[in-house]
């Protein structure tokens, strides 16, 4: 498999139509609250949201592509497409199992032939997990995932929407070993996301390793981190619960480095955290509240990664 770069200044976002609180997904994640406003007062709290970020991710040179939602099917929880979607440096894009009905939704190879023949984008082809759901095993992409994409391996809290079975289908397709563990939120539930808990930049990896029930993974995992090489930020739990876990390093069009986050998670830093971040990149902070109260994910989760390698001319896309 050909090494792939840690980070992309390629993403693609999906601007929301109908987003609010999904009562679908409240059931496992802790981190969603049921916001008692008018839903036409948060889907337009949340557009502004959405629209700061993409400024903000032009701001600094990040190159942001925005697909619009569409109207029907309702999707509340399109804004997070990184969940059903990833895009990789060999040109497969894989499609992943979800756990809600809704989510399912979300699901566009419209957006996956833009890429392709509007944005400069070679896909190769397009494997779906999908199938999965069926049976009741669910991966839900890059919020299942920590990637460490140069060492080739996963970071995956199990949980109801993280199941080993499509997991390891994952891994042996896309040549990645799988560090697996169990983790859980202060009031004792399984962290819904791996990457509320955990991002894997460059040169560093944010966890919050006393989210991980087992002392023996705890030690694995971080042993595993630190032999790569990174710089290991820990972060507590009432920061996790402040989405401090849920970042995304990017780079820029002048190749310098942007690790991006919400208000919230940078409040929640402590000032020798944010300084260990800030030696591997601009520390770019955006206002998301309402997205992240009533969606239950933050900034990262609104960001799918494109590694695609480039292609003057659209190819055909194969389906397995």
């Amino acid at each position: 498999m050909q090494a792939e770069a840690q980070t992309t200044m390629h993403v693609f976002l999906v601007r929301p139509c109908h987003f609010g609180s999904n009562p679908e997904t409240t059931g496992s994640n802790a981190f969603q609250k049921d916001l008692a406003d008018p839903a036409d007062d948060v889907q337009a709290r949340a557009l502004a949201e959405f629209d700061g970020l993409v400024q903000a991710l032009r701001s600094v040179g990040v190159v942001p592509i925005v697909f619009d939602d569409t109207d029907l099917p309702v999707k509340p929880d399109a804004v997070f497409p990184n969940n059903w979607v990833s895009c990789h440096g060999d040109g497969a894009v894989y499609l992943y199992p979800m756990e809600a009905p809704s989510r399912r939704l979300e699901r566009r190879t419209d957006i996956i032939e833009a890429l392709s023949e509007h944005h400069g984008f070679h896909v190769r082809e397009i494997i779906d997990l999908s199938t999965a759901e069926g049976d009741g095993f669910f991966l839900e992409g890059t919020g299942s995932m920590v990637l460490d994409r140069v060492n080739r391996v996963i970071y995956a809290a199990m949980s109801s929407r993280t199941h080993m079975t499509v997991l390891a289908d994952f891994a042996q397709r896309a040549d990645y070993e799988i560090t697996a563990f169990d983790a859980v939120d202060s009031g004792g539930q399984l962290v819904y996301h791996t990457n509320v808990m955990m991002a894997i930049g460059t040169g560093f990896a944010v966890i919050c390793a006393d989210a991980i029930v087992d002392d023996l993974k705890r030690k694995t995992v971080l042993a595993r981190l630190a032999g790569s090489g990174r710089e290991i930020i820990e972060i507590s739990m009432q920061q996790m619960e402040n989405f401090a876990g849920n970042l995304l390093e990017l780079a820029t069009e002048s190749g310098q480095t942007v690790i991006v986050l919400s208000r919230a998670a940078f409040a929640a830093l402590t000032a020798d955290q944010r300084n260990s971040l800030a030696c591997f990149g601009q520390v770019l902070p955006v206002a998301i509240e309402t997205i992240e109260k009533a969606g239950g994910g933050s900034v990262r989760c609104m960001l799918a990664e494109v590694f695609l390698p480039r292609s003057p001319v659209s190819a055909a896309i194969g389906v397995k």
